[in-house]
Protein backbone atom coordinates (compact mmCIF):
# COMPACT_ATOMS: atom_id res chain seq x y z
CA UNK A 1 0.00 0.00 0.00
CA UNK A 2 1.55 3.18 -1.02
CA UNK A 3 0.71 6.59 0.26
CA UNK A 4 0.04 8.74 -3.00
CA UNK A 5 -0.90 12.98 -3.17
CA UNK A 6 -2.80 13.40 -6.72
CA UNK A 7 -3.00 17.16 -7.67
CA UNK A 8 -5.24 18.32 -10.38
CA UNK A 9 -5.22 21.68 -12.32
CA UNK A 10 -8.11 23.72 -13.46
CA UNK A 11 -8.60 22.13 -17.00
CA UNK A 12 -8.58 18.23 -15.31
CA UNK A 13 -11.54 19.89 -13.37
CA UNK A 14 -13.09 22.07 -15.68
CA UNK A 15 -16.19 20.46 -15.93
CA UNK A 16 -18.96 18.13 -14.17
CA UNK A 17 -18.11 15.82 -16.51
CA UNK A 18 -14.41 15.98 -16.16
CA UNK A 19 -14.37 16.21 -12.38
CA UNK A 20 -16.51 12.69 -12.73
CA UNK A 21 -13.49 11.51 -14.52
CA UNK A 22 -10.92 12.41 -11.78
CA UNK A 23 -13.31 10.73 -9.60
CA UNK A 24 -13.37 7.45 -11.72
CA UNK A 25 -9.72 7.47 -11.84
CA UNK A 26 -9.01 8.40 -7.67
CA UNK A 27 -12.08 5.40 -6.87
CA UNK A 28 -9.66 2.91 -9.36
CA UNK A 29 -6.45 3.30 -7.46
CA UNK A 30 -8.81 3.76 -4.13
CA UNK A 31 -9.75 0.13 -4.82
CA UNK A 32 -5.94 -1.08 -5.67
CA UNK A 33 -5.42 0.01 -1.99
CA UNK A 34 -3.39 3.09 -2.22
CA UNK A 35 -3.82 5.75 0.76
CA UNK A 36 -4.68 9.13 -1.30
CA UNK A 37 -5.02 12.81 -0.82
CA UNK A 38 -6.01 14.79 -3.58
CA UNK A 39 -5.65 18.36 -4.04
CA UNK A 40 -7.32 20.29 -6.88
CA UNK A 41 -7.25 24.17 -8.45
CA UNK A 42 -10.45 25.99 -9.02
CA UNK A 43 -12.66 24.33 -12.20
CA UNK A 44 -10.43 26.36 -15.08
CA UNK A 45 -11.78 29.64 -15.55
CA UNK A 46 -13.37 30.34 -12.26
CA UNK A 47 -10.46 32.52 -10.86
CA UNK A 48 -10.81 34.93 -14.08
CA UNK A 49 -13.90 34.97 -13.77
CA UNK A 50 -13.84 35.97 -9.69
CA UNK A 51 -11.01 38.78 -11.14
CA UNK A 52 -13.50 40.32 -13.21
CA UNK A 53 -16.29 40.54 -10.50
CA UNK A 54 -13.99 42.06 -8.12
CA UNK A 55 -13.22 44.42 -11.26
CA UNK A 56 -16.61 45.62 -11.47
CA UNK A 57 -16.86 46.34 -7.86
CA UNK A 58 -13.83 47.64 -6.89
CA UNK A 59 -11.34 49.11 -8.95
CA UNK A 60 -8.61 48.35 -6.46
CA UNK A 61 -9.90 46.32 -4.22
CA UNK A 62 -7.36 45.21 -1.00
CA UNK A 63 -5.51 42.07 -1.00
CA UNK A 64 -7.35 40.73 2.00
CA UNK A 65 -10.73 40.46 -0.06
CA UNK A 66 -9.07 39.14 -3.04
CA UNK A 67 -7.61 36.06 -1.30
CA UNK A 68 -11.13 35.25 0.87
CA UNK A 69 -12.85 35.94 -2.87
CA UNK A 70 -9.76 33.89 -5.00
CA UNK A 71 -10.26 31.31 -2.53
CA UNK A 72 -13.89 30.30 -3.00
CA UNK A 73 -13.31 28.56 -6.06
CA UNK A 74 -11.02 25.73 -4.91
CA UNK A 75 -14.03 24.77 -2.60
CA UNK A 76 -16.53 24.34 -5.32
CA UNK A 77 -14.22 22.11 -6.49
CA UNK A 78 -13.35 19.78 -3.64
CA UNK A 79 -16.82 19.36 -2.90
CA UNK A 80 -17.77 17.95 -6.43
CA UNK A 81 -14.97 15.82 -6.43
CA UNK A 82 -16.32 14.54 -2.87
CA UNK A 83 -19.71 14.20 -4.41
CA UNK A 84 -18.94 12.32 -7.14
CA UNK A 85 -16.38 9.93 -5.14
CA UNK A 86 -19.16 9.43 -2.61
CA UNK A 87 -21.33 8.73 -5.71
CA UNK A 88 -18.86 5.70 -6.29
CA UNK A 89 -19.14 4.42 -2.82
CA UNK A 90 -15.73 5.61 -1.80
CA UNK A 91 -15.66 7.68 1.46
CA UNK A 92 -14.23 11.32 0.47
CA UNK A 93 -13.82 13.94 2.59
CA UNK A 94 -13.28 17.65 1.66
CA UNK A 95 -10.84 20.63 3.75
CA UNK A 96 -10.11 23.87 2.84
CA UNK A 97 -6.99 25.19 3.40
CA UNK A 98 -7.51 26.67 6.80
CA UNK A 99 -9.14 23.30 7.69
CA UNK A 100 -6.35 21.91 7.24
CA UNK A 101 -4.39 24.16 9.09
CA UNK A 102 -2.15 25.31 6.44
CA UNK A 103 -0.10 27.90 8.11
CA UNK A 104 1.47 30.85 5.95
CA UNK A 105 3.14 34.29 6.08
CA UNK A 106 0.17 37.11 5.86
CA UNK A 107 1.65 38.08 2.71
CA UNK A 108 -1.46 37.94 0.38
CA UNK A 109 -1.42 37.27 -2.80
CA UNK A 110 1.45 34.95 -2.99
CA UNK A 111 2.00 33.86 0.84
CA UNK A 112 4.55 31.07 2.14
CA UNK A 113 3.95 27.91 3.52
CA UNK A 114 5.27 27.60 6.92
CA UNK A 115 3.67 24.60 8.58
CA UNK A 116 0.89 22.29 7.93
CA UNK A 117 -0.87 20.59 10.26
CA UNK A 118 -1.83 17.24 9.35
CA UNK A 119 -3.33 15.39 12.25
CA UNK A 120 -7.17 15.11 10.53
CA UNK A 121 -5.88 13.92 7.36
CA UNK A 122 -3.60 10.91 8.72
CA UNK A 123 -7.07 9.60 10.58
CA UNK A 124 -8.99 9.92 7.73
CA UNK A 125 -6.86 7.99 5.68
CA UNK A 126 -6.79 5.22 8.82
CA UNK A 127 -10.12 4.98 8.69
CA UNK A 128 -9.70 4.35 4.29
CA UNK A 129 -11.18 7.48 2.89
CA UNK A 130 -9.71 9.63 0.36
CA UNK A 131 -9.23 13.26 1.95
CA UNK A 132 -9.57 16.36 -0.52
CA UNK A 133 -8.15 19.34 -0.36
CA UNK A 134 -8.23 22.82 -1.61
CA UNK A 135 -5.05 23.64 -3.67
CA UNK A 136 -3.53 27.44 -3.54
CA UNK A 137 -4.82 29.00 0.12
CA UNK A 138 -3.51 28.91 3.87
CA UNK A 139 -4.29 30.85 6.60
CA UNK A 140 -1.89 33.35 8.40
CA UNK A 141 -1.39 33.27 12.48
CA UNK A 142 -3.74 35.90 12.57
CA UNK A 143 -6.85 33.78 10.87
CA UNK A 144 -7.02 35.12 7.84
CA UNK A 145 -7.29 33.15 4.55
CA UNK A 146 -4.15 33.71 2.14
CA UNK A 147 -3.37 32.16 -1.43
CA UNK A 148 -0.13 31.12 -2.91
CA UNK A 149 -0.35 32.69 -5.96
CA UNK A 150 -0.51 31.38 -9.44
CA UNK A 151 0.43 27.73 -9.51
CA UNK A 152 0.29 27.77 -6.23
CA UNK A 153 -2.20 24.35 -5.90
CA UNK A 154 1.07 22.59 -7.08
CA UNK A 155 2.71 24.02 -4.19
CA UNK A 156 0.25 22.61 -1.49
CA UNK A 157 0.35 19.65 -3.33
CA UNK A 158 3.96 18.77 -2.59
CA UNK A 159 3.98 20.56 0.55
CA UNK A 160 1.01 17.68 1.89
CA UNK A 161 3.55 15.34 0.33
CA UNK A 162 6.45 16.22 2.08
CA UNK A 163 4.33 16.72 5.67
CA UNK A 164 2.94 13.27 4.81
CA UNK A 165 6.10 11.46 3.87
CA UNK A 166 4.35 10.64 0.86
CA UNK A 167 5.63 7.80 -1.51
CA UNK A 168 4.93 10.05 -4.52
CA UNK A 169 3.61 13.43 -5.70
CA UNK A 170 1.75 12.92 -9.01
CA UNK A 171 0.63 15.88 -10.27
CA UNK A 172 -1.88 15.82 -13.19
CA UNK A 173 -1.85 18.36 -16.21
CA UNK A 174 -3.02 18.82 -19.76
CA UNK A 175 0.37 17.44 -20.83
CA UNK A 176 1.68 13.97 -20.41
CA UNK A 177 4.90 14.77 -18.79
CA UNK A 178 8.29 16.71 -19.17
CA UNK A 179 9.53 17.18 -22.77
CA UNK A 180 13.26 18.13 -23.82
CA UNK A 181 11.62 21.40 -25.39
CA UNK A 182 7.99 22.50 -26.21
CA UNK A 183 6.38 20.19 -29.08
CA UNK A 184 4.34 23.09 -30.26
CA UNK A 185 7.92 24.64 -31.36
CA UNK A 186 9.83 21.08 -32.55
CA UNK A 187 7.38 18.43 -33.05
CA UNK A 188 10.54 15.60 -32.53
CA UNK A 189 10.71 17.03 -28.87
CA UNK A 190 10.49 13.89 -26.42
CA UNK A 191 8.70 13.14 -23.63
CA UNK A 192 11.34 12.54 -20.70
CA UNK A 193 11.35 9.35 -18.26
CA UNK A 194 13.34 11.07 -15.55
CA UNK A 195 14.62 14.34 -15.14
CA UNK A 196 16.41 15.61 -11.84
CA UNK A 197 14.79 18.51 -9.80
CA UNK A 198 18.31 20.43 -10.16
CA UNK A 199 17.14 20.24 -13.92
CA UNK A 200 13.36 20.96 -13.60
CA UNK A 201 14.05 23.94 -11.62
CA UNK A 202 16.38 25.42 -14.05
CA UNK A 203 13.67 24.63 -16.51
CA UNK A 204 11.24 26.40 -14.15
CA UNK A 205 13.00 29.32 -13.78
CA UNK A 206 14.08 29.38 -17.38
CA UNK A 207 10.67 29.50 -18.90
CA UNK A 208 9.38 25.89 -18.86
CA UNK A 209 5.23 26.17 -17.85
CA UNK A 210 5.17 22.33 -16.45
CA UNK A 211 5.13 23.09 -13.13
CA UNK A 212 5.42 26.21 -10.84
CA UNK A 213 8.94 26.61 -9.42
CA UNK A 214 8.29 27.08 -5.67
CA UNK A 215 6.37 23.20 -5.83
CA UNK A 216 10.03 21.95 -7.73
CA UNK A 217 11.71 23.92 -4.80
CA UNK A 218 9.99 21.60 -2.06
CA UNK A 219 10.11 18.26 -3.37
CA UNK A 220 14.09 19.23 -3.67
CA UNK A 221 14.23 20.36 -0.07
CA UNK A 222 12.11 17.41 1.07
CA UNK A 223 12.86 14.83 -1.32
CA UNK A 224 9.42 14.46 -2.42
CA UNK A 225 9.63 12.05 -5.43
CA UNK A 226 7.40 13.95 -8.09
CA UNK A 227 6.04 12.73 -11.49
CA UNK A 228 3.71 14.54 -13.88
CA UNK A 229 1.31 12.61 -15.51
CA UNK A 230 -1.72 13.50 -18.16
CA UNK A 231 -4.94 13.79 -16.28
CA UNK A 232 -6.84 12.49 -19.92
CA UNK A 233 -4.68 9.68 -20.58
CA UNK A 234 -2.53 7.02 -19.39
CA UNK A 235 1.00 6.49 -19.28
CA UNK A 236 3.80 6.55 -17.00
CA UNK A 237 4.50 10.57 -17.04
CA UNK A 238 8.12 12.17 -16.29
CA UNK A 239 9.23 11.01 -12.97
CA UNK A 240 11.45 14.26 -11.12
CA UNK A 241 14.12 12.86 -8.71
CA UNK A 242 16.65 14.09 -6.06
CA UNK A 243 18.55 10.96 -7.00
CA UNK A 244 20.92 12.34 -9.57
CA UNK A 245 23.18 9.41 -9.71
CA UNK A 246 20.23 7.18 -11.26
CA UNK A 247 19.82 9.56 -13.77
CA UNK A 248 21.33 8.63 -17.78
CA UNK A 249 23.57 11.26 -17.41
CA UNK A 250 22.77 12.91 -21.06
CA UNK A 251 24.78 15.92 -21.46
CA UNK A 252 21.70 18.22 -22.43
CA UNK A 253 18.04 17.10 -20.63
CA UNK A 254 16.05 19.97 -22.62
CA UNK A 255 15.75 23.13 -23.74
CA UNK A 256 14.26 26.69 -22.14
CA UNK A 257 13.34 29.70 -23.34
CA UNK A 258 11.25 32.49 -21.81
CA UNK A 259 9.49 35.26 -24.31
CA UNK A 260 8.74 37.83 -21.60
CA UNK A 261 12.65 39.25 -21.88
CA UNK A 262 13.74 42.71 -22.38
CA UNK A 263 17.13 44.29 -22.05
CA UNK A 264 18.33 47.60 -21.01
CA UNK A 265 21.50 49.71 -20.68
CA UNK A 266 22.89 52.33 -19.53
CA UNK A 267 26.62 53.83 -21.66
CA UNK A 268 29.14 55.54 -20.41
CA UNK A 269 29.11 55.18 -16.91
CA UNK A 270 31.96 55.80 -14.84
CA UNK A 271 33.78 52.93 -13.91
CA UNK A 272 34.12 53.48 -10.36
CA UNK A 273 33.27 51.63 -7.57
CA UNK A 274 29.52 51.85 -5.91
CA UNK A 275 28.59 52.28 -10.00
CA UNK A 276 26.76 48.66 -10.07
CA UNK A 277 25.35 48.89 -6.89
CA UNK A 278 23.95 52.17 -7.39
CA UNK A 279 22.15 50.97 -10.99
CA UNK A 280 20.53 47.85 -9.42
CA UNK A 281 19.94 49.21 -6.11
CA UNK A 282 17.66 51.96 -7.81
CA UNK A 283 16.28 49.22 -9.69
CA UNK A 284 15.32 46.48 -7.23
CA UNK A 285 14.30 49.20 -4.94
CA UNK A 286 11.52 49.65 -7.75
CA UNK A 287 10.49 45.90 -6.86
CA UNK A 288 11.90 45.15 -10.35
CA UNK A 289 13.52 41.41 -10.85
CA UNK A 290 17.26 41.94 -12.58
CA UNK A 291 18.00 38.28 -14.70
CA UNK A 292 21.17 38.33 -16.48
CA UNK A 293 23.57 41.06 -16.03
CA UNK A 294 27.24 42.16 -18.35
CA UNK A 295 29.37 45.09 -17.44
CA UNK A 296 32.13 46.27 -20.34
CA UNK A 297 34.76 48.68 -19.10
CA UNK A 298 35.65 50.77 -21.91
CA UNK A 299 39.56 52.37 -22.30
CA UNK A 300 37.89 56.02 -21.52
CA UNK A 301 37.16 55.16 -18.15
CA UNK A 302 33.54 54.64 -18.43
CA UNK A 303 31.63 51.32 -18.54
CA UNK A 304 28.17 49.81 -20.26
CA UNK A 305 26.02 48.41 -17.83
CA UNK A 306 23.29 45.99 -19.59
CA UNK A 307 20.89 43.93 -17.94
CA UNK A 308 17.75 41.86 -18.88
CA UNK A 309 14.21 42.68 -16.56
CA UNK A 310 10.04 40.86 -17.66
CA UNK A 311 9.09 42.93 -20.30
CA UNK A 312 5.82 43.98 -18.45
CA UNK A 313 8.62 46.43 -16.24
CA UNK A 314 10.54 46.92 -19.36
CA UNK A 315 8.97 50.51 -19.06
CA UNK A 316 9.43 51.67 -15.71
CA UNK A 317 13.02 50.02 -15.24
CA UNK A 318 13.66 52.09 -18.13
CA UNK A 319 12.62 55.71 -16.69
CA UNK A 320 13.98 54.56 -13.53
CA UNK A 321 17.72 53.76 -15.74
CA UNK A 322 17.02 57.95 -17.59
CA UNK A 323 16.97 59.55 -14.46
CA UNK A 324 20.03 57.82 -13.47
CA UNK A 325 21.82 58.83 -16.32
CA UNK A 326 21.17 62.00 -15.56
CA UNK A 327 22.96 61.67 -12.01
CA UNK A 328 25.33 59.71 -13.16
CA UNK A 329 26.16 61.58 -16.09
CA UNK A 330 26.10 58.64 -18.29
CA UNK A 331 26.36 59.00 -21.98
CA UNK A 332 22.89 57.52 -23.09
CA UNK A 333 20.27 54.52 -22.43
CA UNK A 334 19.23 51.85 -25.02
CA UNK A 335 16.34 49.51 -24.32
CA UNK A 336 15.01 46.43 -26.69
CA UNK A 337 11.96 44.94 -25.57
CA UNK A 338 12.03 42.06 -28.73
CA UNK A 339 14.43 39.70 -26.76
CA UNK A 340 14.30 36.61 -26.15
CA UNK A 341 15.87 34.10 -24.24
CA UNK A 342 17.47 30.32 -25.15
CA UNK A 343 18.37 27.92 -22.38
CA UNK A 344 20.53 24.41 -22.26
CA UNK A 345 20.06 22.59 -19.55
CA UNK A 346 21.26 19.02 -18.34
CA UNK A 347 22.99 18.03 -14.88
CA UNK A 348 25.54 15.87 -17.71
CA UNK A 349 26.85 19.38 -18.47
CA UNK A 350 29.79 18.69 -15.46
CA UNK A 351 30.79 15.57 -17.15
CA UNK A 352 31.08 16.57 -20.17
CA UNK A 353 33.00 19.49 -22.21
CA UNK A 354 32.17 21.38 -25.07
CA UNK A 355 28.16 22.22 -24.60
CA UNK A 356 28.99 25.84 -25.02
CA UNK A 357 30.61 25.95 -28.33
CA UNK A 358 28.31 23.09 -29.64
CA UNK A 359 25.96 25.76 -28.57
CA UNK A 360 26.90 28.26 -30.03
CA UNK A 361 28.22 26.74 -33.25
CA UNK A 362 24.65 25.57 -34.03
CA UNK A 363 23.27 29.66 -33.48
CA UNK A 364 26.10 30.28 -35.50
CA UNK A 365 25.54 27.99 -38.37
CA UNK A 366 21.78 29.67 -38.64
CA UNK A 367 22.87 33.04 -38.08
CA UNK A 368 21.46 34.25 -35.01
CA UNK A 369 23.75 36.76 -33.02
CA UNK A 370 24.20 36.26 -29.16
CA UNK A 371 23.55 39.35 -27.16
CA UNK A 372 24.18 38.42 -24.00
CA UNK A 373 25.63 35.30 -22.14
CA UNK A 374 24.80 33.84 -18.93
CA UNK A 375 25.92 30.40 -17.48
CA UNK A 376 25.96 28.41 -14.26
CA UNK A 377 27.00 24.71 -13.54
CA UNK A 378 24.32 22.86 -15.52
CA UNK A 379 22.85 25.60 -17.87
CA UNK A 380 23.91 27.85 -20.39
CA UNK A 381 21.44 31.03 -21.29
CA UNK A 382 21.54 33.64 -24.37
CA UNK A 383 20.06 36.41 -25.34
CA UNK A 384 18.45 36.80 -28.87
CA UNK A 385 16.62 38.48 -30.86
CA UNK A 386 12.29 37.10 -30.92
CA UNK A 387 12.35 36.39 -34.00
CA UNK A 388 15.07 33.93 -34.06
CA UNK A 389 13.46 31.78 -31.42
CA UNK A 390 11.66 29.26 -32.77
CA UNK A 391 14.40 29.11 -35.55
CA UNK A 392 17.29 29.20 -32.79
CA UNK A 393 15.47 25.91 -30.44
CA UNK A 394 14.57 23.74 -33.19
CA UNK A 395 18.46 24.22 -34.51
CA UNK A 396 19.72 23.41 -30.80
CA UNK A 397 17.48 20.33 -30.40
CA UNK A 398 18.84 19.17 -33.49
CA UNK A 399 22.47 20.20 -32.65
CA UNK A 400 22.16 18.01 -28.99
CA UNK A 401 20.08 15.27 -30.72
CA UNK A 402 17.30 15.45 -28.25
CA UNK A 403 15.22 13.28 -30.11
CA UNK A 404 17.39 10.54 -29.76
CA UNK A 405 16.31 8.58 -27.09
CA UNK A 406 19.23 7.73 -24.68
CA UNK A 407 19.95 3.97 -24.33
CA UNK A 408 20.34 2.83 -20.62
Amino acid sequence: MSLIVQKYGGTSVGSPEKIEAVAEKIAHMHGQGHQLVVVVSAMSGETNRLLKLSAEVHEQPSAREMDVLLSTGEQVTIALLCMALQKRAVEARSYTGQQVHILTNNVHGKARIQSIEADRVRKDLAKGRVVVIAGFQGVDSEGNITTLGRGGSDTTAVAMAATLSADECQIYTDVDGVYTTDPRIVPEARRLDRITVEEMLEMSSLGAKVLQIRSVEFAGKYKVPLRVLSAFEDGPGTLITYEEKEMEQAQISGIAFNRDEAKLTILGVPDQPGVAYNILGAVANADVNVDMIVQNVGEDGTTNFTFTVHRSEFQQAQTILQKLARDLKAREVSGDDKIVKISVVGVGMRSHAGVASTMFKALADEGINIQMISTSEIKVSVVVDEKYLELGVRALHTAFELDQVVEK
